[in-house]
């Protein structure tokens, strides 16, 4: 029987701030109930800044678990197969507008929305916490705060 899975959206912070103390990072890998869960991290929102990405595997890499994390600007893996092999899936921060068209030409939208109705842990900083709902609050402008249409899970 298929559940719906769970969102951990955080508003600040996380490995992207504190690599040495991954306290919230903990909380997602607990939330799968796998001994060692599979968690992979879609950067695109820092535009895969090479320093988060590093930041990702140095908090990860401390616990139990496999992390990995897929490029979209570069040579792309099979989107499904990847992200159906996670059992955990971190949206990293940054600029949300940008990374939301990213993710609709590659039909993330609609392959996370998948996941999260086949019992996956959808997790996602800042820009990765807004995305799951069906509007959220952004900076992604250079000037002024504006409300945007997202993913719609929440």
């Amino acid at each position: 029987m298929n559940r719906d899975g769970q969102i951990i959206s955080i508003g600040g912070g996380g490995f992207g701030r504190n690599p040495d103390e991954p306290i919230i990072e903990n909380y997602i890998l607990q939330q799968s109930n796998i001994s060692k869960p599979n968690i992979c991290f879609l950067p695109t929102a820092s535009a895969e800044d090479k320093d988060y990405i590093d930041n990702y595997y140095k908090a990860f890499s401390k616990l139990n678990c496999n992390a990995k994390h897929i490029s979209l600007f570069s040579r792309t893996p099979d989107l499904i197969k990847e992200l159906n092999h996670s059992d955990i899936i971190y949206i990293g921060g940054g600029n949300t507008k940008s990374m939301l068209a990213v993710f609709r030409e590659w039909g993330i939208d609609k392959i996370l929305y998948s996941e999260y109705k086949a019992g996956k842990i959808l997790s996602g900083v800042s820009a990765g916490a807004i995305c799951w709902f069906n509007q959220g609050v952004t900076d992604s402008w250079e000037k002024d705060l504006k409300v945007m249409d997202c993913m719609g899970l929440l």
